[in-house]
Formats: structure tokens, sequence, C-alpha cells
């Protein structure tokens, strides 16, 4: 991955709790859908020059627009509770991540405290986000990292972060991005991919390669919540089976092979 500039957006003290973004719909959607450019295609699942700036600005505008204010959904007050969730988010819902921590949270509040905590106890506590055992190795191992390392408190940096079990370029951005407010990079997670796809703005499977596809295209100070966005209109809207095209702010200018509806 190709080195960035830093780019610092705001650091937060806390996050809301269960900060769900409603995506717009019905007629106010497609009020938004047609305030924007149609994006020309030259064949069903292909657009003309997908990648053009004035394309992708028109998909930010009309993402900022469905998701004023979008902030991160995983429930956390602190860069370690939301360093912890997204961990536990690997191939589970943030929905069910969100019914886990609290337990989890009051039972083991600080990286010290989970860093001492037996790996029975943190098996039990997170059993139903699945791959349970891993994932308590994990927590605990990036536990003890912050602990002996960083004074109990998450790095604030990607390669310090890096250095912690369990802990990947997703969770970096993810904590470096929702808490510290410090943008080095794009959030890749299935709904990201999606999406990024059927845009056409990227042609790559590999969520590093997706990233950096992204990154050349999107404006750092977009970073953070253009990946927010994603992943809320990925959950709501632009599902992978049966998309609610006649929903979405951005059919107009998606062509995507299995859109469901289409105004043009």
């Amino acid at each position: 991955m190709a080195k960035t500039t830093v780019v610092r957006t705001g650091t937060l003290t806390e996050q809301p709790r269960g900060a769900k973004a409603k995506a717009v719909v019905g007629a106010k959607a497609r009020a938004i859908a047609k305030s924007e450019p149609v994006a020309a295609k030259k064949k069903a699942g292909k657009t003309v020059n997908p990648l053009a700036s004035e394309r992708v600005a028109a998909i930010l505008d009309a993402l900022r627009k469905t998701y004023p204010g979008v902030v991160c959904a995983l429930n956390h007050k602190n860069a370690w509770e939301l360093t912890v969730a997204t961990i536990l988010s690997a191939q589970c819902t943030d929905v069910r991540v969100n019914l886990v921590t609290p337990a989890l949270f009051k039972a083991f509040p600080t990286p010290k405290a989970m860093a001492a905590a037996s790996l029975p106890e943190l098996e039990e506590l997170i059993r139903t986000t699945g791959f349970f055992r891993n994932k308590a190795k994990s927590i605990q191992g990036a536990a003890r990292v912050v602990t002996e390392e960083f004074g109990g408190k998450v790095p604030q940096t990607m390669e310090e972060i890096l250095t912690l079990p369990g802990v990947a370029r997703k969770t970096g951005n993810v904590v470096l991005g929702s808490w510290y407010g410090i943008a080095v990079g794009v959030v890749v997670d299935t709904h990201v991919m999606r999406l990024s796809k059927r845009l056409e703005l990227t042609k790559e499977s590999a969520p590093e390669k997706v990233e950096r596809d992204l990154m050349k295209i999107i404006p750092q100070d977009r970073w953070i919540a253009f990946s927010h966005e994603l992943i809320h209109h990925g959950r709501q809207i632009c599902v992978a089976r049966k998309p609610r095209c006649v929903d979405c702010t951005l059919e107009r200018l998606c062509n995507s092979g299995d859109k469901t509806w289409s105004s043009h």
C-alpha cells in the first residue's frame, strides 16, 4: 500500500450507541436520484467512463444526502472498545456484535482487565459471534500488546495498530477513522467490496487492491464517511440479492448488470 498523507477529521470523545443511519427511501430517495446526472452506459453492466471525476463526485453527493452525519454502526465508547468490536465483527453482523459487547465490556472494561481474563471466560462471552476461540485469542492478545507496549491506549498509526493480534487494515482503518478521525485508508468490507464493483469503481477482488483503487478516486477527506455510507447502503438498499434499486439514490448513476429496476 502506497504511503498517504494523514488527514485528521476530528477526534471523537464518544460515539452514539446503536448508531444506525436509516437510508432515505421512497419519494425522497427518487428525488435525490433525479438530482444527479444519468451515467451513460455502453451496454448492460458497462458504464461509459465509470471513473470520470464528475460521476465519482455525483456518487459522493448522493451518498452524503442519503446518510447525513453517518457514523460507525458498532457500539463503542472508546478506541479500545471499537478495536474489540471490529475484531469480533469478522464473519458476523454488527447487530450481533452489539448484542455481545455490553456484557463483555462490563466484565472486562479495560485492556488490562481483558489481558488478565481466562480464555474460557472470553470465549463464553463472545461465543455467538462465531469463530469464538480464535477471536478470544485475538482480543486477549491485542489487550496484552496495548497494555504492555502502548500504555493501555490504542495506538494512532497504522503501522503500530497492525502489531495488535487480530488487527488487519480493515480494523485499523475503522479505529483510526471512526475514533481518532485519521484518514489513512478506506475500510473495505463485504459491502464496500460489492458496491464498489457494482458501481464499477474497481475490478479487483482482493480487499487491499480494492482499497488502493478507491483511494485513487475518492478525495481523502471523504474516505472515512464514504466507507460508512457504502456499508449502510449495502446493508439497507444495495443488498447482495435483489437490490432495492427503486429506493436507491444512486440508481441513475449505476448501470450494474443485476439491477432490479431502472429509470434509464
